[in-house]
């Protein structure tokens, strides 16, 4: 495989399936009950804050043992899971994992998305 393959293999090209939002659409669904925020970073990672009133849903849970994932997923019904992390990597992928199941999912791509649209965030009481 040449070098540029590698390279494209690491960063496949967006899923169809996965919408991109812009932070203050995503805000307006979540505020009408039409879709569920979700954070999809590390608990670590939620220390430095959080979109307020987003799940806290680690990509780690939803690729193990979905401790936290799979109670979600059986209360989130027809609404949308509207996703974000750090870089946008993460929300994308797990965006695929959840389209790929059936459920309908969106990514804002960063929490820096969020905050800079004037969006509230806020520092979780985090249970470990």
């Amino acid at each position: 495989m040449n070098l540029l393959k590698s390279f494209q293999n690491l960063f496949p090209p967006p899923d169809p399936a996965v919408r991109h939002l812009d932070a203050v659409e995503a805000e307006h669904l979540v505020h009408e009950g039409k879709a569920v925020l979700v954070d999809v970073r590390e608990p670590a990672e939620w220390e430095s804050g959080v979109a307020r009133n987003a799940q806290l849903l680690p990509l780690s849970d939803l690729t193990g043992a979905r401790r936290r994932w799979a109670p979600f997923l059986k209360r989130v019904g027809e609404r949308e899971i509207i996703l974000y992390c750090h870089s946008g990597s993460r929300c994308s992928l797990v965006g695929r994992i959840l389209a790929r199941e059936g459920f309908k999912a969106a990514s804002i791509g960063t929490l820096r998305a969020w905050a800079g649209a004037d969006l509230p965030v806020s520092r979780p009481e985090i249970a470990r």
